[in-house]
């Protein structure tokens, strides 16, 4: 008996008419249950993909694509060597030299520890910052008057304003040359003064904590003169991270660690990845437990076509051709109900994309939740839909297989 066969005949009890039993109602409770469950698989993946999006966006503004820093101590100097040969990487798009460390930040009798971003002209094509400035100037100067970019929480909780021209940060950091501490107090730090000239709004993790400002004024400030705390890159389109960082450690050998943005914020990237796989094994409980109901319609359908198998075997039909057609009807009913639920799910994750029905209280990034559907989960649904149908339907089909002899001989 060919497969086509079999497929005809497990469309047929699908469709066909049945006697007056828990069959049809079983089947349809079941398939209901899968295509609630496959629903809220692709919904929930959805819209953790719009949230990894989302925070991958906003890790752009301060993580680069690739990063180079020293293996050891806090600044390193580049030779023009060094340069040249990572200027020579295929693939790389744009260099930007930083210098950071932690700082004491004064101002309107405030104080507090903050970070600062010394930055040359490059740095605002590595990293994608320029969206999330939201007033005053998308650049720092060093002359005639030095000026800084801050963030949102750090310009509030200081009391600046980008607006007033007398609104002045004061930044001091140690002087690790000053050898008359007891004699002159005041030695003991370096200082330098800026004027707040923009404001930047990414997240509470930057905006309370970075400013940035001109490369050579930081350079200054820390006696870091031709020193560095990191270089970073840019791409070209098309170009894979992961090998421009196996060119850039042949270049440059063991001296230097270099890493991609995945490996800049891997716990972030992993928590993202592990509760996403956490809901879809839960979800895949969801769709188990709701399989039992198909258990049960099935075991009485093969009860009720007993006779047709008789005839079935009667007419040649192997065993396992009398449980093909039970697998195949189990598939059927379980993709049935995962096809009905992936377009529900579909139509929703659209709805939410174009009309933004779920808001996010209390969000000052985005209006509502986030929702990107991606192909690979549409193909892990369907897979995940057929082995929990075939699964279900092996041990009903399994029974009818075992018991078309007793039925052709009561024939």
């Amino acid at each position: 008996m060919n497969r086509t066969l079999v497929w005809q005949l497990a469309w047929r009890y699908m469709r066909g008419k049945r006697s007056a039993n828990a069959v049809p109602i079983l089947s349809r409770i079941s398939m209901v249950a899968i295509a609630i469950g496959t629903c809220a698989m692709i919904v929930l993946f959805s819209v953790f993909n719009g949230f990894e999006l989302l925070v991958r966006d906003l890790y752009k503004a301060f993580y680069p694509e690739l990063r180079i820093t020293a293996v050891k101590g806090k600044f390193f100097p580049i030779t023009e060597e060094e340069r040249l040969r990572i200027q020579q990487v295929r693939g790389i798009k744009d260099i930007s030299y930083v210098l950071e460390d932690n700082i004491l930040l004064n101002s309107n009798d405030e104080q507090r520890v903050a970070t600062v971003k010394g930055i040359d002209r490059k740095y605002f094509d590595v990293n994608n910052i320029r969206p999330f400035l939201i007033d005053g100037s998308d650049s720092v100067t060093a002359y005639p008057a030095p000026t800084a970019i801050v963030g949102m929480q750090l310009h509030n909780e200081m009391g600046l304003d980008v607006h007033n021209v007398f609104s002045i940060l004061t930044l001091y950091y140690p002087n690790a040359k000053s050898d008359n501490l007891t004699l002159d107090p005041q030695s003991a730090f370096q200082s330098l003064k800026l004027k707040p000239d923009g404001i930047f709004q990414v997240q509470e993790e930057f905006d309370g904590r970075y400013l940035l400002a001109s490369l050579d004024l930081v350079q200054n400030l820390m006696q870091a003169e031709g020193q560095f705390s990191s270089l970073e890159l840019s791409l070209k389109d098309g170009e894979d991270a992961e090998d421009v960082k196996e060119d850039l450690e042949k270049a440059l050998g063991q001296k230097y660690k270099i890493e991609t943005r995945f490996e800049q914020n891997r716990t972030l990237y992993m928590v993202m990845r592990t509760e996403k796989w956490a809901v879809y094994a839960i979800l895949l409980l969801v769709l188990l437990i709701a399989s039992l109901n198909m258990i049960g319609a099935l075991s009485l359908l093969v009860l009720e076509k007993r006779k047709d198998m008789a005839i079935l075997s009667t007419m040649g039909a192997q065993p396992s051709t009398i449980r093909s057609i039970f697998v195949s009807e189990g598939i059927l009913w379980s993709m049935t109900g995962g096809v009905a639920g992936l377009l529900l799910g579909t139509a929703l994750c659209l709805g939410q994309q174009h009309f933004q029905w779920i808001k996010m209280q209390g969000s000052f990034i985005i209006e509502a939740y986030p929702v990107t559907m991606q192909w690979q989960d549409f193909v892990l649904i369907l897979v995940t839909i057929i082995i929990v149908g075939l699964l279900a339907a092996w041990v009903p089909a399994k029974r009818a297989s075992k018991a078309e002899a007793p039925s052709l001989r009561s024939t």
